[in-house]
């Protein structure tokens, strides 16, 4: 991939020095074609968006990036270095982490517990080996403030946090365990405009401590807020792809909303009459009208 293109065909970008770069992947399953084509750059201290609607492909897309599924057709690079992940865990080990919009916690453990959940430190030996409580409580406390998350108490049940509190745990853990890659699933989908301001500020966050970010979503004026690039997916198929230099907020909406078949629809909702019996004008006009 030489560089992002547009829905017009203009060449915007450059994909030197991407941590993850996916040029021209597919994926089908049988005869249906979930992805095709798609061209994606994941740079350090950038954040790359995808948007798209239910069904647009993303879900497959970062099954790709996490290691869940395997590539059909393209290439998937990460740091220059073509691959194929076999694994999630493969995925970490290279150091990409996948935040999911449920976020796999278990809401009556501690935060502690929660931040170190299968990575749990221990101390002792033998028959006395432990598990290192004081050392996550401290280092959970340590690296939620170093990310700005003031959380008074973690030994609180997660599950008592709100939405937007788990997202930045769950954010604050990948850069703790050495992610260069962050991956977000719709991290402000079942969120409101309060709680998604705060998941946007940590996902920024992310970015100046030099970790690429992957968000995806279907809002684009939460995307215009914090994003680099865009690509935009529609039935698996990229409908375009820019820099935040190149695409307005409004443009970027409109097409994200349908583009010019949004407009066709308006259209024809103009000039569609009214039926009689819903109070519509014999004419085709709403009654009263001349």
């Amino acid at each position: 991939m030489t560089g992002d293109t547009t829905a017009g065909g203009a060449t915007v970008g450059g994909a030197s020095g991407a941590l993850v770069e996916l040029d021209n992947v597919s994926k089908y399953y049988g005869n249906i074609r979930a992805l095709e084509g798609v061209s994606l750059e994941v740079h350090a201290g950038g954040i790359s968006c995808v948007l798209g609607d239910n069904g647009a492909g993303k879900s497959t897309l970062i099954k790709i990036i996490a290691g869940l599924h395997r590539h059909d057709a393209g290439d998937f690079l990460i740091e220059g270095e073509k691959t194929t992940l076999a694994s999630p865990r493969e995925a970490l080990d290279r150091g990409i982490a996948t935040v999911y919009q449920d976020l796999a916690v278990v809401p009556l453990m501690p935060v502690w517990r929660n931040f170190f959940l299968g990575s749990e430190p221990r101390k002792g030996s033998g028959p006395f080996k432990r598990l290192d409580v004081a050392l996550m409580r401290e280092t959970t406390r340590a690296e939620l403030l170093r990310m700005g998350i003031d959380l008074r108490d973690v030994d609180q049940p997660i599950g008592t946090l709100s939405g937007g509190e788990r997202q930045c745990v769950a954010i604050a853990r990948a850069v703790y365990f050495g992610a260069k890659v962050l991956v977000l699933d719709e991290p402000t989908a079942a969120l409101g405009v309060k709680q998604s301001g705060v998941v946007l500020k940590y996902v920024a966050a992310a970015r100046d401590a030099g970790l690429g970010v992957v968000l995806i979503t279907h809002n684009p004026h939460h995307a215009y807020l914090v994003g680099d690039r865009f690509v935009l997916l529609k039935r698996g198929v990229m409908s375009g792809s820019h820099t935040k230099d190149s695409i307005t907020l409004d443009e970027l909406t409109r097409q994200m909303a349908g583009g010019s078949e949004l407009e066709e629809l308006s259209h024809e909702l103009e000039r569609a009459p009214v039926p009689s019996h819903l109070g519509g004008h014999p004419g085709g006009g709403p009654a009263g009208t001349n």
